[in-house]
């Protein structure tokens, strides 16, 4: 019987088995950021276990609140920072060189086909776009990650979402994501892996694969995973070009990590994306999907286009072609927040951040700050905000604030009119 990509990543990393249905497998990495770490760095310390398993595969940030808004938040960042000089962590990126945890790392090239990675974030998922296996974990199991280098997962069960068709001007990868998501509901892949395939994804770049993924949680996937191939060669070359002779050496290694032909799968998929259209969220849960069309009554108070999900070069390149030459409507205040450093230099050089500011958005440093209503964006009660973001629960960014989810060109339109618009006729 064929094996699927993370029963493959599974069996190549299985340190013990003490059941059935529970693995303990060895980490190739352990992400970090300061929201979540320092719980568990207290704990160690607590318990006199203040060390890590290789201070060489973790890999740690400060993103979430940065710089520090209040005494607390700075507070967790001192964790961080002390934590990371007691344990020799050179991979640590502070300000002026941090930026979103699943944007920055995988622009570093800390994640490889093959790879496992924890991290106390339930956007890990994004990391699978590389055919990794990458999920986030509670406290307990990131403790036991940064001290042992292991983690226990039951034996993975695969969804397969199989990507036909081509996709319309004026949908991206957030706009099939989402639809997804619709078909399959917040709970579909629940213990799952969703494994992408398909001749979509062979077109998609990895920052789109990246966007795919990182919301697969959002169905209640452990991961998102989509079989490495050139693409994911030619990404990675900068930094693999040491340990293979020629690109083609490498897609032979890594290839190894598609699941096979007769693998078996949980559940199979099959969605043509040829006649969506741009989408939007409604409501308060990420399955809750209309067109934007359909919502263009909607009026918006703020425009956030940024994080994990969209915050990468490719997505500002989209946006700013919808708002070149155009204005924000006086009722809006847009704000954008490049992913990464890198990013941000990226767009300076390209005139993007230019285009933004002109059309009166106001730009910020690399954080997650507004994502999750703790700063750089938080909505005041009864406020609507059209995101490129990953989640619209009740109060996500902002006590009694309310979120539409939708791609970076789609936000860009909506900043324009102030309502949510469909970006095709800006494109």
């Amino acid at each position: 019987m064929g094996k699927t990509i993370a029963q493959k990543i599974f069996e190549a990393h299985l340190v013990d088995k003490p059941s059935d249905e529970i693995n303990v497998i060895k980490l190739d990495a352990v992400f970090c950021h300061e929201i979540t770490t320092p719980i568990a760095i207290n704990d160690l310390k607590k318990r006199g276990k203040n060390r890590v398993f290789d201070s060489s595969k973790i890999k740690a940030v400060i993103d979430h609140v940065t710089p520090s808004k209040d005494s607390k938040t700075a507070e967790q960042a001192k964790i961080m920072r002390d934590w990371a000089r007691e344990n020799d962590i050179k991979d640590f990126f502070d300000i002026g060189e941090n930026g979103v945890c699943h944007a920055l790392f995988p622009e570093k090239g800390f994640v490889r086909p093959g790879y496992t990675i924890i991290m106390g974030d339930s956007h890990t998922c994004t990391h699978g776009a590389f055919g990794a296996f990458a999920a986030g974990v509670g406290t307990t199991d990131l403790e036991v990650g940064i001290l042992n280098g292991v983690c226990a997962f039951k034996t993975p069960e695969t969804l397969k979402v199989e990507l036909t068709g081509t996709a319309a001007k004026g949908v991206y990868a957030k706009d099939i994501i989402l639809h997804v998501i619709s078909i399959l509901g917040v709970n579909g892949a629940t213990d799952n892996v969703i494994e992408f395939t398909g001749p979509v994804i062979e077109s998609l770049s990895m920052e789109e694969r990246m966007t795919l993924c990182n919301m697969a949680i959002e169905a209640g996937g452990t991961c998102g995973i989509c079989p490495p191939d050139q693409v994911t060669v030619d990404y990675l070359w900068p930094f693999i070009s040491g340990d293979f002779s020629s690109k083609e050496e490498a897609l032979k290694d890594y290839v190894k990590w598609a699941s096979d032909k007769d693998a078996v799968f949980s559940k199979t998929i099959a969605v043509d994306i040829t006649d969506l259209t741009p989408v939007t969220t409604y409501g308060f849960k990420p399955d809750q999907v209309k067109t934007a069309t359909a919502m263009s009554d909607t009026k918006v108070d703020q425009v956030y286009i940024g994080s994990c999900t969209n915050g990468r070069i490719e997505d500002l390149r989209e946006a700013s072609k919808v708002l070149k030459g155009q204005k924000v409507s006086p009722s809006v205040r847009g704000i954008l927040a490049p992913a990464t450093p890198d990013v941000y230099r990226a767009a300076l050089k390209e005139g993007i951040i230019e285009i933004f500011m002109d059309a009166g958005f106001c730009v910020t440093n690399p954080t997650c700050g507004a994502c999750l209503g703790m700063s750089n964006g938080v909505l005041a009660g009864g406020e609507v905000c059209a995101s490129t973001t990953n989640r619209n629960f009740n109060g996500r960014m902002g006590k009694g604030g309310v979120v539409h989810l939708m791609s970076p060109a789609t936000a860009a339109a909506s900043a324009i009119t102030g309502y949510i618009t469909d970006p095709r006729k800006y494109i």
